[in-house]
């Protein structure tokens, strides 16, 4: 494989959308994580609602920064937060569900487990809004 045939293999698999989302879910996973840290570590939240608080901030973030520099599509918005925030949703029942099992059940430290979450959240969370909130 030649150098030039290579680089278009590589941009086909890695595109400059799937880049961006992903920089854009890191600083959604940042927010999220260090606002969890925040709410459960110094204000004393329970696990459960600083997940959902943190999660929540997390997508609201990811949805206007994949609205106006990724996706730029700004036709029906109010689906399209919708569909992101159900997504959204279902990757806080995933992590609620990683928490009770990991934290409540087996004792596991609540930090460890939504940091081990994230990865997860954020693939699964991926796939799905790249073809149903932003098709």
């Amino acid at each position: 494989m030649t150098k030039t045939e290579h680089v278009e293999a590589r941009d086909r698999l890695i595109s400059r959308s799937l880049l961006l989302y992903a920089v854009i879910g890191a600083s959604g996973v940042l927010l999220d994580y260090l606002l969890f840290l925040l709410l459960f570590n110094a204000a004393g939240l329970h696990e459960q609602l600083a997940n959902a608080i943190s999660t929540t901030a997390g997508i609201t973030n990811n949805f206007v920064l994949n609205t106006l520099f990724n996706f730029r599509k700004r036709d029906r918005i109010a689906v399209r937060f919708l569909r992101f925030y159900a997504v959204g949703v279902a990757g806080i029942g995933l992590t609620f569900v990683l928490l009770q099992v990991f934290s409540g059940w087996l004792g596991i430290d609540p930090n460890l487990v939504k940091a081990g979450s994230l990865p997860l959240v954020l693939i699964f969370q991926y796939t799905i809004n790249k073809k149903w909130s932003f098709g």
